[in-house]
């Protein structure tokens, strides 16, 4: 078959001569290939140059419109620009009136900052607040605070916070309250043992306000939660909201797409993978896209999992997995896992030491199989490590940590969440070995294998645990604490309040 040639212009002082295997049998193909030549890492549209109007370039709808054996066409980069609309009085806001956030992105791109700042209100409460601060700072007196006032301060700061989390929980809400009293020493309360007690329960009840605006308006994310709320901020049980410190939960589609047309685009995503040699490129941006249509299916809808591996092929490949933990949690989970792990090796080497009784004689069996007469690797110390937290910590890891030899993989409906290393036939299957050289490794999830031909364990439970916000997987029952520790402690995404058993081994890795 005869190539197909392209005259492609990027600029004006770059233009391409392409040559394809055949002519693309549609526009998003030929987008693809486009990509995958020149490299592009961003969207863009096409035109061509028309016969019907002396070679005016045309936006190119058909692919039908071009030549049969050649083409000049021009790529058309798509800029996203973020609103500039903008109220110049806050005052004129009504008490029903949602402000919802103007960037044209359905995603949130920052995590809850460590220190919450105060944004600023409408001219006319910042006047009163700074006259009212100065007085307190010569006299200690207290603002009267009317009830306009506060209902102007609580509307911003919901606002804020809604930026940050839709559903705060009690440390955050506490969080903003006092960073508003440490702004504004004139807004203390008298009598509160923190000085904030009362602005803490308002802004509980503001946000629930704030939601059930936000659901009226069609907001997806706290739209879900309809038929589950009580009372204003009360949060009923089997609520759908972050738990585990998620940024971007349940995101709305992204500006100008809609269920159908992000239906149209997974559609290409499964065809991509089903290729020998499917396009990265192609695969990130379309699963960048698709992301919010994908949280519903797996959030509000509950899809299986093994549904969800049909519908979703490239979200069960180890770059996926990292890229969707990043969209949903804005951090890099494999450097911050891997360093975490590695950091604390030191100490978790010599708590496993010190450790006396069952547990120590259960860690002394792990650190005898690394004294092989020479420094073990780093991914022996991981491995190490990741055997041990559960012991230390109390868990029950029997049905998580599993292995078999080669010719034994398939079937385990017994386990819900867990990993399985796999080592040689002929090599016996001994309890608590750790097998730092199998054959390979896979994730196990709802009774079958969802990844496999990894490398190790730790890539394994890494993986594993970008899975669990991935497919809002609920942590395995005998793992809990290990997974609570992993996210809490040794990833810090979570609340500061920790349990007793977490707060200890926490204390000790620390001193």
């Amino acid at each position: 078959m005869e190539s197909y040639k392209v005259r492609l212009i990027l600029t004006e002082q770059d233009i391409r001569k392409l040559s394809l295997d055949a002519k693309p049998k549609n526009v998003e193909e030929l987008k693809i290939k486009i990509k995958e030549k020149c490299d592009l890492q961003y969207d863009f549209n096409v035109m061509y140059e028309d016969s019907d109007f002396d070679n005016a370039f045309c936006n190119l709808e058909d692919i039908g419109d071009l030549p049969a054996s050649r083409a000049t066409v021009k790529v058309i980069p798509l800029l996203v620009t973020a609103s500039t609309t903008s109220m110049s009085d806050d005052s004129c806001v009504s008490n029903d009136t949602v402000i919802l956030p103007t960037d044209s992105s359905s995603t949130r791109h920052n995590p809850w900052p460590e220190i919450f700042e105060i944004p600023n209100f409408s001219v006319d409460v910042e006047f009163r607040l700074r006259q009212s601060n100065l007085q307190y700072l010569r006299d200690q007196t207290y603002l009267s605070v009317t009830r306009d006032m506060k209902h102007s301060i609580l509307e911003k700061l919901a606002e804020t916070i809604y930026k940050f989390d839709a559903y705060p929980n009690n440390e955050r809400i506490n969080s903003v309250a006092l960073a508003l009293i440490n702004k504004h020493p004139c807004l203390k309360e008298q009598g509160s043992p923190d000085g904030c007690s009362s602005w803490k329960h308002s802004l509980k009840f503001k946000m629930g306000n704030y939601r059930t605006k936000l659901r009226k308006a069609g907001c997806v994310e706290v739209g879900v939660n309809r038929a589950k709320t009580g009372g204003p901020g009360m949060a009923a049980k089997g609520l759908k909201r972050p738990k585990r410190s998620e940024v971007n939960y349940l995101p709305e589609h992204p500006e100008g797409q809609n269920g159908d047309s992000l239906e149209a685009v997974r559609q290409l995503l499964v065809e991509e993978m089903r290729k020998v040699n499917p396009s990265g490129t192609f695969i990130a941006s379309k699963m960048d896209l698709t992301f919010s249509m994908r949280r519903h299916e797996i959030v509000d809808a509950e899809t299986p999992v093994k549904t969800l591996m049909e519908r979703w092929p490239a979200l069960f490949t180890e770059r996926q997995v990292f890229a969707e933990f990043n969209r949903i949690v804005t951090t890099d989970l494999q450097s911050n896992f891997y360093g975490a792990v590695d950091r604390y090796t030191p100490r978790f080497v010599t708590i496993f030491k010190s450790k006396k009784g069952t547990v120590g004689e259960k860690l002394d069996e792990l650190m005898q199989q690394m004294n092989t007469g020479k420094e073990a690797d780093v991914t022996a110390m991981r491995t190490l490590v990741l055997r041990g937290l559960p012991i230390l910590l109390g868990d029950d890891a029997s049905n998580f940590y599993n292995t078999c030899n080669a010719c034994d993989v398939d079937g385990w409906p017994q386990v819900s969440v867990g990993v399985l290393t796999v080592i040689d036939e002929e090599e016996p299957l001994i309890p608590n070995k750790l097998y730092l050289d199998p054959v390979s490794t896979a994730v196990i999830v709802e009774g079958g294998i969802v990844l496999d031909n990894l490398q190790n364990l730790p890539q394994a439970i890494c993986i594993l645990f970008g899975l669990s916000y991935a497919l809002n997987l609920k942590y395995p029952k005998g793992m809990i604490n290990t997974f609570n520790f992993i996210q809490k402690v040794m990833l810090g995404l979570g609340q500061n309040k920790l349990p007793p058993k977490l707060q200890s081994l926490k204390n000790l890795l620390l001193s």
